[in-house]
Formats: structure tokens, sequence, C-alpha cells
């Protein structure tokens, strides 16, 4: 499979244009992807994502434009007239992109944070809403939990029962997904893959989002903490859930 052997014939370019055809026009053609994305190296794929990006924007467009695709419709539109409120600002905050992407830790910006997320949550009657969109939305993970720490250390509660107190419903949804990546994407990641593969049926496109995705990065940890969590190994689980082609190309990838 790719992650051992380089693909011979390689030409990143090629690649990255088969890529683009796959998400445009109506719908997405998600096997043309895998077929190339699980038949290069680790290295290569690296090469095309680096080459991919430089040649078609960054990853919020990107995500943008293969929604459109999908859908026919406008990702920002549809956010716009499907939600409402504090919802729809965190999201659209999201869409912006203006998240810090260094692994750069300030301390006095953490106390800051801890503090104002305190004053706009439990220390006050009513939520803040906007100050916890902000932070969460702008912040890098490194520095969210520098904040988290010292908010525990400030408040006496963990920041993810502090959100469970002061909010509700589907922003409480966010919210929770947010601090949990930033806290530890990989058991995040995890999670969302045994869940995908609870009851009736299986959420496939999670699966290989996921799996896919993560392969270059951080996947022997995601299946570390797999098997902390749920005690069976996570290509167990994808042998027991999944069935033909789909279920042997995951298990090339999670090799």
């Amino acid at each position: 499979m790719g992650d051992f052997f380089p693909y011979e014939d390689f030409d990143v370019v090629a690649d990255i244009k088969a890529i683009r055809k796959a998400c445009k026009g109506l719908g997405t053609d998600e096997q043309a992807i895998i077929d190339i994305l699980a038949n290069r190296s680790s290295a290569q794929r690296q090469e095309i994502k680096q080459a991919y990006f430089e040649k078609y924007d960054d990853d919020i467009a990107m995500f943008k434009e293969c929604y459109f695709q999908v859908h026919e419709r406008d990702l920002e539109a549809d956010i716009e007239g499907d939600t409402s409120g504090d919802v729809r600002n965190l999201l659209t905050a999201l869409l912006e992109g203006n998240r810090d992407e260094s692994y750069e830790v300030d301390e006095n910006l953490a106390e800051q944070d801890a503090i104002a997320l305190f004053e706009a949550g439990e220390g006050r009657f009513g939520t803040d809403e906007s100050t916890f969109t902000y932070i969460l939305a702008t912040r890098n993970y490194l520095q969210l939990q520098a904040t988290f720490k010292i908010y525990e250390q400030l408040s006496g509660t963990e920041i993810l029962d502090a959100i469970e107190n002061e909010t509700g419903g589907t922003l409480k949804k966010c919210y929770t997904a947010l601090v949990r990546v930033a806290k530890n994407p990989q058991l995040y990641f995890a999670r969302r893959l045994n869940k995908a593969m609870k009851g009736a049926g299986t959420d496939e496109d999670t699966l290989i989002r996921i799996i896919v995705c993560r392969s270059e990065y951080d996947l022997e940890t995601i299946k570390d903490m797999y098997l902390e969590k749920y005690d069976v190994s996570l290509k167990d689980a994808l042998r027991d859930e999944c069935g033909g082609d789909f279920k042997r190309l995951l298990l090339a990838i999670c090799h």
C-alpha cells in the first residue's frame, strides 16, 4: 500500500488536477479521490496536499467550494438562512478561518481569556456567548489548553462542565466539540470513529474523512486512543462493522 511503497508513476500535477476534477461538477467522486490517496506514499500525499492548496487556495475555501458542488448551494448562505443567533455567529466565525495556526502559547493571554470566559459565563447572570465564540474560534489549540487549565484553577470548574451548565442545545454541542478537539484531538477523532460505527448502519463518509485525512498526521495515536477507550482495536472494529473493498481500503490505510 502507499504508506510503504512510493507510487512509481507519481505525477503531483496530474494528481491534484484529478482530485480537483473529482470535486467539481454535480456531486463529488469520492472513489476517484480514494483511489489516488490510498495508492500514494505518505511523502507523496504530503506533496499532493501542499501542491493542491498552493494552487487551489486554503482548506476553508475548498470546503465551501465542495459544499457548493455537492449541494448546489452556497454554504454561507445556508448557514445564514438555516441557523440563527449564537449558533449562526459561531459557524460564521469558524468559516472566516481566523484561527491562529501557530504553536505559540502566551500565558498572559491565557489568563486574560480564562478570566473573560469566567466573567462571560459562571461569573454573571446569563451568558455572554460572543466571548466564548471569539476565543474558541480564534485561539490555537495549545493556547486554548493553557486557557482551560487556568480557567479550572480560577473557577474550580472544568471548562466542559461550565459549558454544560451555561449553554444548551446546538450551541452547547458546538462548543463541546471545539473544546474536545482543542484538549485532545486524537481522542475526539476516536470518539467520532466509534460513533460512526455504532447503531444501525455505518457512517462511511465520516470513516473515510477521518481515516484518510488523519493518516498523514496522527492516525497511530488515534488508534491508540481508540483501543484505550473502547478496549478493541480500530482495525478490529472496522473488520466487524465494514465490508468488501471499503473495509480493505480502510484497513490498508490503518496498517
